[in-house]
């Protein structure tokens, strides 16, 4: 019988993110930190305006590149953030979540053979995205000592003749690390230099936590050569509404479209007319939750601190990621064991990559209350393992 399967799809490995969220799900009085999803509801006016949408009978397609109101407010919101101008006829599309962006800019923009840059630890979707669409992944392993930046050296150390897209994973999961503005200016002197496109993921843009954050399409000469990636779940706590978007050079956002178009058809419709609310009138629930994930910061760096954990501060999305190294086991080890004997869900950094080996993502996308069960936890766990080694 012929062999039914894809040889690239049966040698991706299964999102290590999603293991260990299954197994805590049938655990008992268990706490997860695993999952990158705000514990906040969808504030009230966003879904009024979702629930009148379905009152209204707006349940048929929109285009396939989303509703226009929609996308004339995507334009007005990274003008007012960014200083972005972008046409919302040619150069906006909107797509099921960050994750579809991610997929089809990279099927639009790759032919078999191409080179995509994706610096390590990473969201996990990257490499399988870029192999899917028949590149090659290049991985540049992030450093603790740069607080897992991406240098401009480090980028211009992996070009080749061959190489074309970098992924910008700024803010990062599962990191925390942003990137300034004077960090970007090296970088786009590398990609204009060799003729690179970057692919930005910005979808932690709205949650930063040492000034605002920079795209790298807002500096000169990047527009046109940047696919800047957003959407609504994280800023907005619309995880379960599905909604993404791309904005970019209409060459590209065309043929985006059409990938789009054959495989999706289009966005949610209710989801639509909901963001169209969020970016109108959402900034201040966006205030809101960013301070209390500050909060929440602010306080697991504390406690690593008096549990004598390091872990550098990130500074931007809801993830902290402590170095656990000093134990002497693997972070899938590490993380088993956690959850096993003192059931807490937390990931290990290798399911990010391999230069995450050695250290833990937990989310604080949780309450204070779930943050401090889990802390005194982690303490006795901590306390454990150094009686065992001494």
């Amino acid at each position: 019988m012929t062999k039914p399967l894809s040889d690239a799809v049966q040698s991706l490995k299964p999102s290590g993110i999603r293991k260990f969220f299954d197994i805590v799900s049938e655990m008992k009085d268990a706490i997860s930190l695993g999952v990158g999803e705000p514990d906040f509801d969808t504030p009230w006016h966003i879904r009024d305006e979702g629930i009148y949408a379905l009152e209204k009978g707006k349940t048929f397609y929109t285009s396939n590149a989303g509703l226009k109101e929609l996308r004339e407010e995507i334009c007005n919101y990274q003008k007012r953030k960014q200083g972005i101008v972008y046409n919302p006829t040619d150069e906006v599309i909107v797509t099921v979540g960050g994750s579809e962006a991610i997929d089809i800019g990279l099927r639009a923009m790759i032919n078999p053979g191409d080179e995509v840059i994706i610096p390590q630890p990473s969201y996990v979707s990257y490499e399988p995205c870029a192999i899917l669409a028949g590149a090659k992944p290049v991985i540049i392993d992030l450093k603790p000592e740069n607080e897992f930046r991406l240098t401009s050296e480090e980028l211009e150390a992996v070009i080749t003749d061959k190489s074309k897209v970098l992924i910008l994973p700024f803010p990062n999961n599962p990191t925390g690390a942003i990137m300034e503005r004077g960090d970007l200016e090296k970088i786009a002197e590398v990609v204009k230099k060799h003729d690179l496109y970057v692919m930005s993921d910005e979808i932690y843009g709205a949650l930063t936590y040492k000034g605002e954050h920079v795209s790298i399409a807002s500096l000169e000469g990047m527009k046109e050569r940047t696919i800047l990636i957003d959407g609504f779940s994280k800023a907005y706590a619309m995880t379960g509404w599905r909604l993404g978007y791309a904005c970019g050079p209409k060459e590209i956002i065309k043929q985006m479209t059409k990938i789009h178009q054959f495989a999706i058809m289009c966005a949610p419709t209710t989801s639509q007319y909901a963001a169209v609310e969020a970016l109108r009138n959402g900034d201040d629930d966006v205030k809101i939750m960013r301070q209390a994930y500050n909060q929440r910061r602010r306080f697991l760096l504390n406690a690593f601190k008096e549990m004598g954990l390091e872990c550098f501060e990130p500074f931007g999305a809801f993830y902290v990621f402590p170095c656990i190294k000093e134990f002497g086991m693997s972070s899938e080890e590490f993380a088993t064991r956690f959850l096993e004997e003192e059931r807490v869900a937390a990931v290990p950094g290798n399911a990010f990559g391999a230069s995450g080996e050695g250290f833990l993502r937990i989310s604080y996308a949780y309450s204070l209350d779930n943050l401090k069960t889990a802390m005194e936890r982690l303490n006795s766990f901590v306390k454990k393992l150094r009686n065992n080694i001494s």
